[in-house]
């Protein structure tokens, strides 16, 4: 860090709020830039906009960076004539950084952008590593597990899923539901690769309240709404279709376990004519996608909340939050970009 600049204290951001994000491009460049690094594509708009003779004060409005961001790239990858070409611009960019990432311990700044995004964003040591390996800086995720481990606060571990810890469910009786199809009845299609096959379950507090999660098999997009009236099958049903009424005609296949708030699966057929598929009993690796994504919402929503106090606006907030998350499946694009491509 230059001498003179203070970073900002743990835990906070000069993030901008309520930036849509569209695919996973756009949201990587918003993550890693806030934290002043620039990309080829914001290095081609800098040139352009010179060439145009745009002032710097409307070029970092533009490109989205602050003036200082803006001057210091003017400075350092400028050539010896005072000349800005982008391209040129990048590879010395990119050459310094690597210097700076190969050496054994990682640049105090870098350090900071990695905890940021793990506070801000609480994403995985992979999907940071994928995301700054898209930007052309190589980090190990095991590092960035390093940096969390040395972290003798525990606030960095405390934004991570690794905090969690599951007690062992005591098994319960089956319930019987009628007409149920087994899963062993679903098409092998749905073995996760195609689109258009989803899982569902709930995640219940003490209190009986229950919040619905809806996930697709292949991108692992969420879908998720707190329930009214609890676990009541049909008021449960009714929001089943209503999340999923818009892609109707992409849904081929619904999963889901043996509880009995899933005991009006008929009403869930008649309204979106795919075929409610039950797991066996107590194996939950049936329908993993969702089990894996309520794992990921464990992490907003810890086991002993109260659902009452989180409301329809915070549960959409950590909807988008889990579906903007860079996935190793997706090849590091995210869960709403690879959904929408589909639709």
């Amino acid at each position: 860090m230059r001498p003179g600049r203070v970073a900002p204290k743990s835990g906070t951001s000069n993030t901008r709020k309520g930036v849509p994000f569209e695919d996973s491009q756009r949201l990587i460049i918003f993550v890693l830039h806030m934290y002043k690094q620039l990309i080829s594509e914001q290095r081609s708009q800098i040139f352009a906009l010179l060439q145009r003779k745009a002032q710097r004060k409307e070029i970092a409005r533009i490109v989205g960076i602050s003036q200082s961001t803006l001057s210091r790239e003017l400075r350092r990858n400028s050539s010896p004539a005072g000349k800005y070409i982008w391209f040129k611009a990048h590879d010395k960019a990119m050459e310094r950084r690597k210097r700076s990432t190969g050496n054994a311990a990682l640049a105090p700044e870098l350090v900071w952008r990695i905890k940021q995004i793990i506070i801000e964003e609480q994403w995985s040591p992979r999907q940071i590593s994928g995301a700054l390996r898209k930007e052309g800086v190589s980090v190990s995720h095991q590092s960035i597990y390093n940096i969390i481990h040395a972290d003798t606060t525990g606030e960095l571990a405390s934004h991570t899923r690794h905090k969690l810890k599951y007690r062992h469910r005591p098994k319960h009786k089956a319930f019987p539901i009628a007409e149920r199809t087994s899963i062993h009845q679903r098409p092998e299609q749905a073995n996760g690769k195609r689109f258009g096959d989803f899982e569902m379950d709930l995640i219940v507090d003490r209190y009986n309240h229950a919040i619905l999660t809806v996930v697709e098999r292949s991108t692992n997009m969420l879908f998720m709404t707190k329930l009214r009236y609890g676990k009541k099958s049909e008021p449960l049903a009714n929001e089943v279709c209503r999340l999923l009424l818009p892609y109707k005609k992409h849904i081929k296949t619904i999963t889901t376990d043996n509880g009995p708030e899933f005991a009006a699966h008929k009403l869930i057929t008649k309204c979106l004519g795919v075929i409610v598929y039950f797991a066996d009993p107590y194996a939950s690796w049936q329908k993993g996608a969702v089990e894996n994504t309520n794992k990921l919402i464990r992490q907003y929503i810890p086991k002993q909340a109260n659902f009452d106090d989180f409301t329809d606006k915070r549960i959409a907030m950590i909807q988008k939050k889990i579906n903007r998350r860079p996935r190793q499946k997706l090849n590091f694009q995210t869960p709403k970009c690879e959904f929408y491509k589909r639709i």
